[in-house]
């Protein structure tokens, strides 16, 4: 038995989302809301920033189903590769950020 994420886990969305009908049809309606084509920002770009947070949050599930969007919408694997780095940048930028606050909290101890 696989205990890591895997697409298998897919399979109990149904199952997860019946467990607790109310948050589960808000969660549904609030993830096709965002995920919608005809807003203002582009699916590729939609795409592009789901990919970057799931990249940051590392959500494996997040990475799987945003990367075939990307890829579906015409993202190519170079755009791919400069948003892994403008991703990690972002959360190398945050952790020094958070380096300022620890060394304010420090002196102010």
């Amino acid at each position: 038995m696989n205990r890591y994420q895997s697409p298998e886990d897919f399979k109990h969305i149904q199952a997860l989302l019946a467990l607790a009908p109310d948050e589960g049809k808000a969660f549904m309606a609030f993830d096709h809301a965002a995920k919608r084509e005809d807003g203002l920002i582009a699916p590729k770009v939609r795409e592009f920033i789901a990919l970057a947070v799931a990249l940051t949050t590392q959500c494996a599930y997040c990475l799987d189903v945003h990367t075939r969007a990307a890829k579906r919408h015409g993202a190519t694997a170079a755009e791919l590769a400069e948003l892994v780095a403008i991703a990690a940048a972002v959360r190398a930028g945050a952790t020094m950020g958070h380096g300022l606050l620890a060394l304010r909290l420090y002196e102010d101890a």
